[in-house]
């Protein structure tokens, strides 16, 4: 039976380190884990069984082991370091069989996202960011479309769009949308990246790395690897708009959600997995559902295709068109919004449109 592994790591680390050993989640403070996790080895957490192709009919099987790095630690450490201990776990994949390895949050963009762990191992290496990006871009259409935004006559925006996934993100968005906002940490990638969009795209480009911009924003897709503050705060955003968070650790405040009942945020990369599955292990997602970037790693074992598939800072639109569609082929699809470990559901779309409206209206009055 063809098989995978998929590498992922702790970050909340009281919360994830409760996943798999309680009574340390539950004596150690957060710092203490963080501090820890440099001498911790690889750890196995669980047997992945049921996923089944609704193609062919063909069954895999996989495995979840850890990095026990927390996304502070990959920062701090020297990057060597770091590839060691990410390489360490790999051979883990290798010794239990598996034929394909899949890289999960920040061993995925750690360094050069992969290129220098693929080559320490004896099997193919994904990160899983092209069919992230295919999902993320799907999940705020579809936010859009259940909002009443009108795609074709909104203003969207890129945070993290110097970024690769974002990159990405913004090439196809701005095919879709009247105004795109680039936005990122550093000028320079971000003009770079508008002079290439400008020469097909239907939106009008702009480009900056002031959050106050997202004030003008409908769609909001948010992809930053920030680890020590959270990026979008209630003060950034526009009633009625839509967030699709991708980044892990989120880049979207919890004080957004206990604020703003008028905005739509959604986590990126929820999917639906083909077959019974069964992961004999809580990543805090409902049964049958897992993250876009672990749905690759599958979608490449059921096609047979081991190979290195997404790897390096530089995602092609064609490869996420590829494993969209080898994706959709075997089963893989969009699940329910998500937000915040939370189901979003119609009820509650449909209470932010309402309470957006009256946001506008009143607005309007006083104008």
């Amino acid at each position: 039976m063809d098989s995978f592994a998929f590498i992922i790591h702790p970050i909340d680390p009281k919360r994830d380190v409760s996943r798999k050993f309680p009574f340390l989640g539950r004596i150690l403070t957060a710092g203490q884990i963080d501090f820890f996790s440099t001498f911790f080895p690889p750890v196995y957490l669980s047997e992945i069984e049921g996923i089944r192709s609704e193609a062919t009919g063909k069954e895999i099987k996989g495995w979840f082991i850890a990095c026990p790095y927390t996304p502070r630690r990959m920062l701090s450490l020297p990057e060597k370091t770091v590839y060691r201990k990410i390489i360490q776990t790999g051979k883990m994949a290798e010794k239990l069989g598996a034929k394909m390895l899949g890289l999960g949050a920040f061993t995925s963009v750690v360094g050069d996202a992969g290129v220098s762990i693929a080559k320490g191992l004896d099997i193919p290496v994904t990160t899983g960011d092209a069919f992230t990006v295919a999902i993320a871009v799907e999940a705020i259409r579809e936010a859009a479309n259940l909002m009443g935004i009108d795609l074709a006559k909104a203003t969207a925006a890129v945070v993290g769009a110097g970024g690769s996934i974002g990159r990405v993100c913004a090439e196809f968005l701005a095919d879709d949308v009247q105004e795109l906002y680039l936005l990122g940490r550093r000028p320079e990638p971000l003009e770079k990246l508008k002079e290439k969009l400008e020469l097909s795209a239907f939106a009008k480009l702009h480009t900056g790395t002031d959050l106050s911009l997202l004030r003008d924003a409908d769609l909001i897709l948010t992809v930053t690897s920030a680890v020590h503050e959270e990026v979008l705060r209630p003060e950034h955003l526009r009633s009625g708009s839509v967030i699709c968070d991708v980044a892990r650790p989120r880049d979207v405040s919890a004080m957004v959600a206990a604020e703003r009942d008028d905005i739509l945020v959604i986590d990126g990369g929820m999917v639906d997995i083909p077959g019974a599955v069964d992961f004999h292990f809580d990543f805090g997602f409902p049964e049958g559902k897992a993250y876009a970037c672990m749905a690759e790693t599958m979608a490449l074992a059921l096609e047979g295709r081991f190979e290195d598939y997404t790897l390096g800072k530089d995602i092609s639109r064609s490869r996420v068109e590829e494993i969209a569609a080898i994706a959709k082929k075997h089963g893989f699809r969009l699940s329910g919004f998500r937000s915040f470990e939370k189901e979003v559901t119609k009820a509650q779309i449909e209470s932010v449109r309402r309470k957006a409206a009256k946001n506008f209206s009143e607005r309007a009055a006083k104008a």
